[in-house]
């Protein structure tokens, strides 16, 4: 049997090995963003003990399925500004200005963000979703 052929071991998508990854993504992401912990904190929906804990690589476990659903938003949100202002300077840059859209009342998408609600994470997905020409969710 081809080695390409031979059965491995499946991966465990919500067990410490994909957690540790998803926050390696998100620190990566929160620092092109310029944020800063306090703000990774609200994000994540998690303490401080915690997020310094992840920061440094320590991952005991499989993430709880809200912080999954926040990154999972999060995520989304970064791959649509990617597509949308495909100049790297000008996607990061999106979340720290003032928006007249009526979800942000001339905050910025940031401020919306740190509402630290689920939901604030959701309408903006779906904002810049609908900004691509399409729901996505």
């Amino acid at each position: 049997m081809s080695t390409l052929l031979a059965p491995t071991a499946p991966v465990d998508a919500f067990g410490r090995d994909a957690a540790a990854q998803a926050l390696v993504v998100f620190f990566r992401m929160a620092q092109e963003w310029g944020l800063q912990p306090a703000q990774e904190q609200v994000l994540l929906g998690v303490g401080r003990t915690t997020l310094f804990a992840w920061k440094a690589g320590r991952v005991r476990s499989g993430l709880e399925p809200v912080v999954l659903e926040r990154l999972s938003y999060l995520f989304r949100i970064y791959a649509a500004l990617e597509i949308l202002l495909p100049v790297p300077e000008r996607a990061r840059a999106w979340l720290h200005k003032p928006n007249a859209a009526p979800l942000f009342g001339g905050q910025t998408a940031l401020a919306r963000l740190m509402g630290g609600q689920v939901g604030d994470l959701m309408v903006v997905a779906q904002y810049l979703d609908a900004q691509r020409g399409g729901d996505f969710s």
